[in-house]
């Protein structure tokens, strides 16, 4: 196709451009964000020669919205440019430092005409790829928010309600267990708390789910709560104990959105055909390997090696070189989303397999700091997971890590 289009996106309009190949300006035009500029832009394309067969290349600022998702579904390749690399297009235009939605559309489009082959389209990921990066994001987002809203929590109540920290403090889970919410919702103030009998704390550890050792629990609560602790005023207490309410309401609201969103996950994450084979990798649960999926995608075209994969994930480093000097450090530019995956995915797999953790503590006595030892692991385990992947086949540890298998064999 000798014909492209630049898309310039606003939240209530775009504006289009569509240039030939020695960049002309073939036509322009300022759309509606809903179905009709949706069927507007659809009757420019054809206008200029979009087919079935043959579908004009789009570029656009954004790799989301509706207006992304519905040229994604004709087929055709959208590419999403960052809009600093479109300043930098721009320039090359215009030297006044002049900015217009329609010169933007036109340097969109030249971006294509000039340099296609450097720029990377969306993936053709399944739709039920899409569906599990949508759910499996959220979740993320959800756990951050989570984490977020249990430190609030846990810096407020150091101002005033030690006892409950030290409480549970110890616990696996801290505050975040339901039992420790569940208490604190009923009281908020270490005066309620203080005022709880036994009866009523065994009441409120069966309330959160709490089947054994409940008697034992309640009296360790008990003399917890009743030890000598420093108390704000009274009236500052209970101001301070109704923001606890407050912010209890939104780690309660997290930690509910975190579980449902991780059992929806989870449920769309196996019904993919890739499940059986991401879940064989060690480290690697449904969870963890939702997430993966989601950022990898099924779409095989899109990472042409394994070198390409680790880069996107940001397990490949980056080497600097200029005359004598040389410098090889890790990767900034990446997908932070699979580079958290990846280091959960690397740090469980150094327990899961006996290749995993020889490869990491040669890395460690090579002189790599933890992260990089890690980093270093993840790369070596992506790069099975794209031959895996592209070949169909599960993982074997003896494949993987032969030299460490041979080793263990022989002893």
């Amino acid at each position: 196709m000798d014909v492209y289009c630049g898309i310039d996106w606003a939240e209530d309009h775009h504006d289009i451009a569509i240039v030939d190949r020695d960049g002309k300006l073939l036509a322009r035009r300022r759309i509606s964000d809903d179905a009709a500029g949706l069927a507007a832009l659809l009757d420019l394309l054809a206008e200029h020669g979009d087919t079935p067969g043959d579908l004009i290349p789009v570029a656009i600022e954004t790799p989301r919205g509706l207006l992304t998702a519905c040229l994604r579904a004709t087929g055709r390749q959208v590419y999403p440019v960052n809009p600093m690399a479109v300043a930098r297009y721009r320039d090359r235009h215009s030297v006044s430092g002049g900015k217009s939605d329609h010169g933007d559309s036109f340097v969109l489009a030249g971006v294509l005409r000039t340099d296609i082959s450097f720029h990377r389209p969306l993936p053709a990921d399944s739709e039920l790829a899409q569906a599990i990066a949508v759910l499996a994001r959220a979740q993320q987002d959800a756990v951050w928010d989570r984490t977020t809203a249990h430190n609030k929590l846990r810096s407020h109540l150091r101002e005033y309600y030690p006892a409950f920290l030290a409480a549970f403090g110890t616990a696996r889970g801290g505050i975040l267990r339901p039992d420790a919410r569940t208490i604190l919702a009923a009281a908020p103030t270490p005066g309620q708390a203080a005022a709880l009998t036994a009866a009523q704390l065994r009441a409120l550890l069966r309330k959160a789910g709490r089947t054994r050792s409940i008697d034992a629990e309640a009296a360790r609560l008990r003399e917890a709560f009743h030890a000598g602790q420093m108390r704000q005023l009274p009236l500052v207490e209970q101001a301070m104990g109704r923001q606890t309410l407050a912010l209890l309401g939104q780690l309660n609201a997290a930690c509910t959105a975190a579980s449902d969103l991780e059992h929806a996950a989870t449920e769309s994450f196996n019904l993919h055909p890739d499940a059986g084979i991401i879940t064989s990798f060690p480290g690697l649960g449904a969870l963890t390997g939702a997430r993966v999926l989601a950022e990898i995608g099924d779409d095989r075209s899109r990472f042409q090696d394994a070198k390409g994969l680790k880069a996107y994930a940001g397990a490949a480093p980056i080497t600097r070189a200029s005359g004598k000097t040389r410098s090889v450090t890790y990767r900034k530019i990446k997908n932070n989303r699979l580079t958290a995956a990846g280091y959960s995915w690397a740090f469980s797999a150094l327990t899961a397999s006996p290749g995993a953790r020889a490869h990491y503590d040669r890395r460690r006595e090579a002189g790599d700091r933890h992260a990089a030892a890690q980093r270093n692991l993840f790369g070596r385990l992506l790069g099975c997971l794209h031959h895996c992947l592209t070949t169909g086949q599960h993982y074997a540890e003896d494949t993987a890590f032969p030299t460490t298998t041979t080793l263990t064999a022989a002893a």
